[in-house]
């Protein structure tokens, strides 16, 4: 199996309603429990935030990874860098910056090569093109740590591959690349295979998760019929829903990427957020994962 599987600390952190939480710690220990060789932390309240852990906090939960055998691959970082764009007194972009040089640090710290962010939701007073010199700079402050920023395909600018591939060669610089993951193709109905391939050679990590479309519909009584609304999605477990991850991290694959791949669950899940429910589909992210390739008899691969 060409990748290495990591858990998304997101999907312990009670983020959406009805989610189990755990902190921190008994986010690590129970990843250990399930069979992961890495974690994904996510780089704010409850688990990591920059406000909570100076290098010397950093420190003591390294060690704590490594009394659990585990290794931290990515630190999620939440950034948005059209925020505010209408009250163009505040330095938001410096803030936001700042923000990710932190978050180099504590990467650096924990021995995480990749800190994962966003780009921008569309704002009427924010021009994309300004991303390309807050990304160059974010790189370059993050190569003073060791670190690769990893631009995740996610918001609303340069969410599409193309222009993903636009934004990383405008930055130019080689610790600029992308967190390139098969959600947002999928549901643009982009060609998830040509998409995988193209992103191959700038890809330093993927997140997975699943998902099945659910039907939305509005009344109009003055017609006593229903308009058709955009679907909704449903997560649920890896290999239930409408993304093709074999084909997607097939052609990943082929394009000469064998990194890391995080599981996810960001997002209410079909039977509910509780712990059973949350273990039972991230010990099937594992069996999925291990299915797409399977070894021979008797060279299975470890876990660690």
């Amino acid at each position: 199996m060409p990748f290495r599987t990591v858990l998304h600390s997101v999907s312990y952190a009670g983020v959406w309603p009805g989610q189990a939480r755990l902190d921190l710690d008994e986010f690590l220990v129970k990843a250990s429990a399930l069979g992961y060789p890495g974690v994904m932390l996510m780089a704010k309240r409850p688990h990591l935030s920059v406000l909570d852990y100076s290098t010397d906090t950093c420190r003591a939960l390294k060690d704590r990874l490594d009394q659990l055998k585990l290794r931290c691959d990515v630190i999620a970082g939440y950034t948005n860098f059209s925020a505010d764009a209408e009250h163009g007194e505040v330095p938001q972009r410096e803030i936001q910056l700042q923000h990710v040089i932190e978050l180099s640090r504590m990467a650096r710290d924990l021995g995480a090569g990749v800190v994962r962010i966003f780009t921008a939701y569309q704002h009427p007073q924010f021009a994309p093109h300004l991303l390309v010199g807050v990304l160059r700079e974010a790189a370059m402050r993050a190569a003073d740590y060791g670190v690769v920023i990893g631009v995740q395909n996610h918001h609303d600018t340069a969410v599409d591959h193309l222009s993903l591939i636009d934004l990383l060669e405008a930055v130019d610089h080689p610790n600029c690349r992308a967190c390139f993951d098969a959600w947002a193709p999928a549901l643009h109905g982009t060609d998830l295979a040509a998409a995988a391939r193209a992103m191959a050679p700038w890809t330093c990590h993927t997140t997975a998760a699943d998902y099945q479309m659910r039907p939305r519909f509005k009344y109009n009584p003055a017609l006593v019929n229903y308009e058709p609304q955009t679907a909704a999605t449903q997560a649920v477990p890896m290999g239930e829903g409408f993304i093709d991850y074999k084909l997607f991290l097939g052609a990943l694959r082929a394009g000469g990427y064998e990194g890391t791949v995080a599981y996810e669950m960001c997002s209410p899940l079909r039977s509910g957020g509780s712990i059973e429910n949350l273990d039972r589909c991230a010990k099937r992210f594992l069996e999925y994962m291990d299915g797409l390739w399977p070894q021979p008899s008797g060279k299975r691969r470890a876990r660690r």
